[in-house]
């Protein structure tokens, strides 16, 4: 895939792009610095998926994604920002933007793109969350046939594991040791034929978010 990075930080734009560029399915079509040279490079570029900062000096993301959605409806963009605003939120997921993620943890972002590249809207655990509250046009978990071999405790861990909580955070949440914690997340590689816990992750959005 070709991804169009646009940041307001050169930094972390670079950084994304480095790390990106060295995945065997992603190429870096470019990188913009507001929501002006986001607008202008998709209509240049037509990149398969535009990964976009929200609050940017000059033209802000979310109305530099309008602009671009008003003209390419089925474009692909994921917002990866800093803030769960709610504002923001709804705004991005009522305008389809097909993503938002935290900037976190970069290991999550390339399943993420996969994700959206398979026609799969990816949130950030918390971002989940809070849409679902919001009534952002995301319904909860359907997981009963995806997740059907796991037992119930099995279940608990995948979701906190999709929310983004460490090992610690879930066997605190769950009121069990770390050892178990670690023993749940290996049976559950091993049921669900997955090698880490990024594609846990991956595997409840893309098959149990309705």
């Amino acid at each position: 895939m070709n991804v169009l990075i646009v940041d307001d930080d050169k930094i972390v734009s670079r950084s994304l792009a480095t790390i990106l560029s060295v995945q065997p399915d992603i190429e870096i079509a470019g990188c913009g610095s507001d929501g002006d040279e986001a607008v202008s490079l998709f209509d240049e570029l037509a990149p398969d998926v535009l990964l976009m900062d929200i609050q940017m000096q000059g033209r802000d993301g979310l109305s530099a994604a309008e602009k671009i959605l008003a003209s390419h409806p089925d474009a692909a963009i994921v917002f990866l920002t800093t803030f769960a605003d709610d504002e923001y939120i709804v705004r991005a997921l009522k305008m389809g933007a097909r993503g938002y993620l935290i900037k976190q943890d970069v290991s999550t972002i390339a399943p993420a793109l996969r994700s959206v590249m398979g026609g799969q809207r990816v949130l950030e655990g918390e971002v989940l969350e809070k849409a679902v509250a919001l009534g952002a046009g995301i319904s909860p978990a359907r997981d009963e046939g995806a997740l059907a071999g796991l037992s119930e405790r099995e279940r608990d861990v995948v979701r906190l594991v999709a929310d983004g909580l460490d090992n610690g955070e879930i066997a605190r949440e769950l009121f069990i040791s770390d050892g178990t914690v670690r023993n749940h997340i290996s049976a559950i590689l091993a049921k669900l034929n997955l090698r880490n816990r990024t594609q846990i992750a991956v595997f409840y959005y893309r098959n149990c978010m309705g």
